[in-house]
This record gives C-alpha cells, structure tokens and sequence, in this order.
C-alpha cells in the first residue's frame, strides 16, 4: 500500500484511478475497522466550507478524508453514494488503531470528518445522518444570502453549467425547482442537479435548514457560524471550532481564502430586491439563534 503514496497531481489519469480503485478496495476490506467521522461541516454552498477543511487539516489532531494525499473533503455519501453502503462510508476515515497511534503521540484522540455544503440543504441528510451516529458534531456556516446567491451563479456559470444571466437564473428557479422536492422525498437515492445547481434563492433561506438538523440532533451538537465572522478574524473562529471539536486550539500557519473565485459586483436591482426578500427570513433565523441582526 505504501507504493500508493508515489501517485501526485502530476501523475496521470488512469494511474491515479487505479490507485483510487486498490486503495478503495483495501479501505473497504478494513471498514469494519474504521469508525465513523466525528464531525461534518455541512453548509452553506459558497460560505467558506472549503477554508474551513483546509484550517482544520492543517491542525495535527484532525484527519482528513483516507488516503489523505489526495486532499478531497467530501465523499457525497448522504446525497448520491447511499447505494454504497456503510463499509464503503467508513472506508474514506482512518482505523481504529491508526486513531490510537496518533492519540499516542498527540496526547488526546484525533478526530475526523467531512465537508459538504449539500448536507445542509438536502433534508433527508440529517436523519440520515443520524441513524449512522447519533453522536456526531455539525458545523454550519452562513452567509449574507444575497452574497451567497451571487456567488453561488458566479460559480456555476464559471463550471459552464449555467447559460442564463443572473436575473434571468432567479427568474426561472421555481420552474427548474419545481416536483424535485418531491422526487427527492420519494426516492432517498435520487439526485437532484437543479435542487444542488440551480438553488440560488430558496438555499439562503437558513431557517429551515438549521431547524432541520435540530429535529435529528441537539442543539449542542450544531455550531452555527456565520462566514463573514470567520473570514474577518480565521484565528479566532477557528479556535471557536476546536473548542466545539474538543481539541486543543492551534496556530494556523495559513489563513488564506481557499476555493475563491473572481466575481464581479452584483447588479444593483438585484441585490435590492433580494435584499428585500430575505430580510423577514433572516430576523426569523435571528430570533430563533437567540442574535442579534445578522445581515
């Protein structure tokens, strides 16, 4: 297994797949062994759960997704990989034994996880979520919604998966949205590509989505975090998180935005009237989080 490691980003294609599928298949044939991630960043798209990863990899008590070189931060399980399984889940996070090694030498357990913006937004996930390990730690962050909304067409236009203008994309969001709600509850291995793509009002109504993850888990065990307060002060957010994970804190050696995308400046009929749709939302979220405005 250790040849596996050789595999870097200049290697090509199909070497790097062959590595994948042995490693899979060895991760799988140990997964009884492998326990379930400790903690999921679930959200928001466009709201820093790339960065957040990043700052939390670089903390020597946190480890990433198995094998590590390859850097993912999310295997998709809850959304589109159920049909593979728990052992296939379990085999994306270290051994048993790998854990006591490096709390050996750490002097306190490790900890793993994931990030996927989706986990927040697809509603089957948290009891899903739940039925798996009861005992996991979520962390949401959330932010300005018109901003996210931006950002969010920015990115898929940038993908090429988004032919029409933004003012054009709201326009016509009910109509791509509409009876995927319906399939997705029918169906819990259904993917949705327009309820994931094409999203950009309806996911930044927060509300639900937090209250849909309290339904499956105890306040305590969702840390809600808005994006605006991490990128204005890294440090001191993320030692919010490791306090949250329980491990001890840690000086970031890079506070970089991760996963950015240049974007220009939103059209100014659009923000005023997103602006206006989200604003009894975002003092119903407030409220409900016991805070003062948030946006």
């Amino acid at each position: 297994m250790a040849s596996l490691t050789q595999f870097k980003e200049g290697s090509p294609r199909w070497m790097k797949d062959a590595a994948d599928t042995v490693t899979r298949a060895y991760a799988q044939g140990t997964g009884k062994t492998r326990p379930n991630p400790d903690f999921l960043i679930i959200g928001t798209k466009r709201g820093g759960t790339t960065s957040l990863f990043n700052y939390l990899l670089m903390h020597p008590g946190v480890l990433g997704l198995f094998p590590q070189l390859r850097g993912r931060k999310s295997t998709d399980y809850f959304y589109k990989e159920r049909g593979r399984g728990d052992q296939w889940y379990r085999s994306h996070f270290h051994t048993e034994s790998y854990r006591k090694m490096m709390g050996l030498k750490l002097g306190y357990r490790p900890v793993s996880g994931e990030a996927s913006p989706y986990y927040q937004w697809d509603p089957r996930v948290a009891p899903q979520v739940r039925e798996l390990n009861a005992g996991i730690k979520a962390i949401a962050l959330l932010r300005d919604p018109v901003e996210r909304a931006w950002s969010h067409h920015q990115e898929r236009v940038h993908n090429g998966v988004e032919p029409l203008g933004f003012t054009e994309a709201l326009a016509a969001e009910d109509i791509r949205l509409e009876g995927e709600m319906g399939k997705m509850l029918a169906d819990p291995d259904y993917y949705s590509s327009s309820h994931d793509f094409y999203s950009y009002r309806s996911r930044g109504i927060y509300l639900p989505q937090i209250q849909n993850w309290h339904a499956s888990f105890p306040k305590e065990q969702l840390l809600v975090l808005r994006s605006e307060d991490m990128y204005k002060d890294v440090q001191g957010t993320f030692d919010v998180v490791c306090n949250f994970l329980e491990i001890p804190t840690h000086k970031l050696p890079d506070t970089r935005v991760f996963n950015a995308i240049a974007t220009s400046k939103i059209p100014l009929e659009a923000r005023e009237a997103l602006t206006e749709f989200y604003a009894p939302h975002n003092a119903a979220l407030a409220e409900y989080l016991g805070r003062e405005r948030l946006w």
